[in-house]
């Protein structure tokens, strides 16, 4: 029961609601998180977690049947067993799930309420029959998959994120329509454990947001693995048959009927703000989701958002730094902005695609003149020796500078990788600072030393040759 007004009410009980509620419990304030269901939110129950151990257990099955690559001859090809990949993952959810247990919340000093929350004035709330009154409030509910409207498909019956990791049996046939990250890295997955796969987007590449290279490779791989790609189609009908599933998709006037067991929508997101009484709050929002300026306040100046409910930069770790953002706007009157955060991404395809800054194309509508550097991972000795030469690494840096503004790298374990130029990024380093780490050898990251040397060589100028020249001629 809530005793008091609390200096902070978080609204969600996903990545940035908790992260919003301990972190302003752990500096002192009286706190309150309120979730409406599952404690972890998205990430935990739908997305981050249970999805990764699916890619895993299916990289593994991947790997298993590449042994004649590595010089062994299995003895059988690897079997998959569907029902315990989902098992292990269930298992390694629910071991993860207890840090987000509301007893350790309610020892770090947040009180938990469970139900549904929604505002009745500009600084209160209703959950159940309690009322919360807060001085700072945060938004964080987050989204949920959005459904396109497709003639027929609820009839025929679908996955999302939401339902898909409930599976018992695996798909002898799976329709994926989406072909963004969510999409193409259960695409994947699901090939890789025994399924027939056909991934339908509207756009000519996968991954639309990321560079068209790095998009290439990814569907190149997906050709490779068997995975049946429709890109650049409109998904027109669903239709439920006697012992199967019907999709018919159009492209250019040309029309095919994909015929599946299941149909996996992965088209997108749509946020969370129905029944919230944001209108009580004076607190505006659209589909798109709740309305933030720059320092995550809404137009309620007492009720601040953070995840994927006022952002589209939606990511677990995004939402996490958006919501220590927040905490310091909200309790000690900050002045941090969002668009000073430097926020990586990661597709956990195989090979992975992460991206953090501006890509070439958004330089150059910014204005910005930029040195562009590139190194295949072909030419980085581990990435041969381990069987994973296909991908690459570019640097963008302000031209001149040697700073950097942006990377991409498509890599076994780019999301590993591109930690070290997020940092460059985060405190303005230059090349010349990498050009000065010393990497282990050997390791993929020595792509990272192939980048500075020819920021090296690029520096050392035809005059600095000449007076290089010169100085080693008198000291002969």
């Amino acid at each position: 029961m809530p005793a008091g007004r609390y200096n902070l009410v978080a609204v969600g009980g996903g990545t940035a609601g908790i992260v919003a509620a301990v972190v302003a419990a752990g500096l002192g304030a009286k706190t309150a998180l309120v979730e409406r269901d599952a404690l972890g939110g998205d990430c935990l129950n739908f997305g981050c977690v249970p999805s990764k151990a699916l890619l895993r257990a299916a990289r593994a099955a991947y790997q298993a049947s590449l042994g004649r690559r590595f010089g062994f001859r299995p003895a059988e090809p690897p079997r998959v067993d569907f029902p315990a990949v989902m098992e292990r993952m269930r298992r390694l959810r629910a071991t993860i799930s207890r840090n987000d247990a509301a007893a350790r919340f309610r020892g770090m000093g947040v009180d938990v309420y469970f139900g549904h929350a929604a505002f009745t004035a500009r600084d209160s709330l209703q959950v159940g029959e309690s009322t919360l009154h807060f001085r700072r409030a945060v938004i964080a509910t987050g989204t949920r998959p959005a459904v396109p409207a497709i003639a027929g498909l609820s009839e025929a019956g679908f996955l999302t994120n939401e339902t898909v990791f409930s599976l018992g049996e695996l798909p002898r046939r799976l329709v994926v329509v989406g072909a963004g990250p969510v999409g193409c890295e259960l695409a994947q997955a699901f090939r890789r454990l025994g399924s027939e796969v056909h991934l339908v987007g509207r756009g000519e590449l996968p991954l639309p947001k990321e560079p068209p290279d790095a998009a290439s490779i990814v569907l190149d791989q997906f050709q490779r693995e068997g995975i049946h790609p429709h890109l650049g189609w409109t998904t027109l009908a669903a239709e439920k048959m006697a012992d199967s599933k019907s999709m018919l998709i159009e492209r250019r006037g040309e029309r095919k009927k994909l015929i599946v067991d299941a149909i996996l929508i992965a088209a997108g997101r749509t946020a969370n703000v129905a029944g919230l009484g944001l209108e009580a709050a004076g607190v505006r929002y659209s589909d798109q989701g709740v309305e933030v300026n720059d320092r995550l306040q809404t137009s309620n100046r007492a009720i601040f958002a953070a995840g994927d409910v006022g952002s589209r930069v939606r990511f677990t770790h995004a939402a996490d730094a958006m919501a220590r953002l927040c905490v310091q706007n909200a309790l000690f009157l900050g002045r941090k902005k969002l668009s000073s955060l430097v926020i990586p991404r990661c597709t956990y395809t195989d090979p992975e695609v992460a991206h953090v800054g501006l890509s070439a194309a958004e330089a150059e509508a910014r204005g910005l003149a930029i040195d562009t550097y590139r190194v295949e991972l072909a030419d980085v000795d581990r990435a041969l020796l381990d069987g994973e030469e296909l991908g690459f690494v570019v640097v963008h840096t302000r031209r001149g500078t040697g700073r950097v503004v942006g990377a991409t790298i498509v890599a076994g374990h780019a999301g590993e990788m591109i930690g070290e130029l997020t940092l460059m990024m985060a405190n303005h380093l230059s090349l010349e600072a990498l050009a000065n780490t010393i990497h282990c050898y050997p390791t993929q990251v020595e792509a990272f030393k192939r980048v500075a040397d020819a920021y090296s060589r690029r520096r050392f100028t035809p005059r600095l040759a000449r007076l290089a020249a010169k100085w080693l001629q008198w000291r002969r």
